[in-house]
């Protein structure tokens, strides 16, 4: 897992297509824009069914305290 720290304004680019923008922070929220293909699938991890998520993912949620 890879951890980097923004500051609003500011990017993180994945691939050579993917770029997630960090907007106004308040309080304990965030908001994040993503800018990606409409071929690449993005939703809220709460609204995908546990069977749907790759094993090691929940491991990783699970471990987290």
């Amino acid at each position: 897992m890879l951890v980097l720290t923004r500051r609003p304004g500011e990017s993180i680019r994945i691939g050579s297509n993917i770029v997630v923008r960090i907007g106004r922070i308040r309080g304990n929220q965030v908001q994040v824009s993503i800018e990606a293909p409409d071929t690449v699938c993005i939703a809220r991890e709460e609204l995908i069914p546990q069977a749907h998520v790759p094993k090691r993912s929940r491991e990783t949620r699970e471990a987290m305290p």
